[in-house]
């Protein structure tokens, strides 16, 4: 039996139209060539899928695909095109689609012989945060498909050519007549590219390409967040039947930093304080992604408190707007102390009482309240 459209969406018959449409989106994403490369049966249920939904995606082609299943065509008596009296008694997939084309003007058989654009290649980058701050140049590994040697991207063991296809006479489509209709379809024998290859290089199979991987220098603009992809045009697999080649995408991933942590365009830091540098105040040495810069303390800082340094953060990939940097302080306990820092600060403690530490004094006076 012929494959049956509903069932390949995973949808009922009596489907509405925007659940045929989110059941195609959801199964597009799942086989799409791009998210399954080490799948390759993927890329076919990829074209069925979108074969069917050329179908039931268009009211008016929908309606004569489910008037054709049930009473067979064409009306009068004529032989149906999948063979037999019946509406679809037998065809492979391939067959079916091809029929359809001729039947609704979809895709099918016919889009084969069409140039088509290669597949994308995707690679993943790491940089650091220095590097994605001022931007870089980094040289990198990258798969690409070069002319053969062999066959000098001809296809054909050397000594040998291509020819004209002998079954199709070099067009690429046959004409076969399916009782009313007669129908144009790709040579089953050249795959409607019109060519055949007699010996067939055997380093390429016949392709006329190798894949490789080549060097390229990957220019990293600075302010690039992890995350983003960069994009070479014609730099991904070539294309089929004189079509594009696809494009190279590079992602881009941020290595771990060990003062820093990235948020959108600005960046945070941690610096710690001593307990005097907290009640004194005073300036405190800040990292940054350019350097070191002095920082003002006031006096009466507490654990927590955040400082913005304006301009110090990570510049817009796309504009000239600068995020800032976030400082938060924490203020160290003093461990270890000598017998006589002990007894200064019990003497700090008896001289100032509870006015040295403003944040406790309002914590207990809360907690007071709460369970009185």
């Amino acid at each position: 039996m012929a494959p049956d459209l509903y069932a390949l969406l995973g949808v009922s018959p009596t489907a509405p139209q925007n659940e045929i449409k989110a059941a195609y989106r959801k199964l597009a994403l799942k086989f799409h060539p791009d998210h399954n490369q080490d799948m390759p049966e993927a890329e076919e249920k990829f074209k069925e899928i979108n074969q069917a939904y050329e179908i039931l995606g268009d009211p008016e082609k929908r309606a004569q695909y489910d008037r054709y299943k049930t009473t067979g065509f064409p009306p009068g008596g004529g032989a149906s095109p999948f063979g037999g009296g019946g509406a679809y008694q037998t065809a492979d997939f391939s067959d079916f689609a091809d029929i359809l084309s001729s039947m609704f003007g979809g895709g099918g058989g016919q889009q084969r012989n069409r140039a088509q654009r290669g597949r994308d290649f995707v690679i993943t980058l790491t940089v650091s945060y220095e590097e994605a701050f001022r931007g870089t140049n980094k040289k990198v590994q990258v798969p690409s498909q070069t002319d053969c040697d062999r066959c000098d991207g001809e296809g054909a063991e050397p000594g040998t050519h291509a020819e004209g296809c002998p079954q199709c006479g070099g067009t690429g489509t046959m004409r076969v007549q399916q009782g009313f209709f007669a129908l144009s379809r790709p040579c089953n024998k050249c795959h409607g590219t019109g060519r055949y290859i007699p010996s067939p290089c055997r380093t390429c199979k016949g392709k006329g390409f190798v894949d490789k991987e080549v060097s390229l220098d990957v220019e990293v603009p600075p302010g690039v967040d992890a995350g983003q992809k960069l994009r070479w045009e014609g730099k991904g697999a070539r294309g089929a039947g004189g079509g594009p080649s696809g494009d190279l995408f590079v992602v881009v991933e941020l290595a771990e930093h060990s003062l820093f942590v990235r948020d959108s365009l600005d960046v945070k830091c941690t610096v710690p304080i001593t307990f005097t540098q907290a009640a004194l105040g005073g300036k405190i040495d800040v990292p940054t992604l350019e350097g070191k810069v002095s920082m003002k303390v006031p006096a009466g800082t507490q654990t927590g408190r955040v400082f913005r340094l304006a301009g110090k953060g990570f510049p817009n990939v796309k504009g000239s707007k600068r995020g800032d940097e976030l400082v938060n302080v924490v203020v160290e306990t003093p461990v270890k102390l000598t017998d006589r820092q002990k007894e200064i600060l019990e003497e700090f403690g008896t001289l100032s009482g509870e006015d040295v530490e403003p944040e406790q004094k309002s914590f207990f006076g809360r907690m007071k309240d709460l369970f009185e």
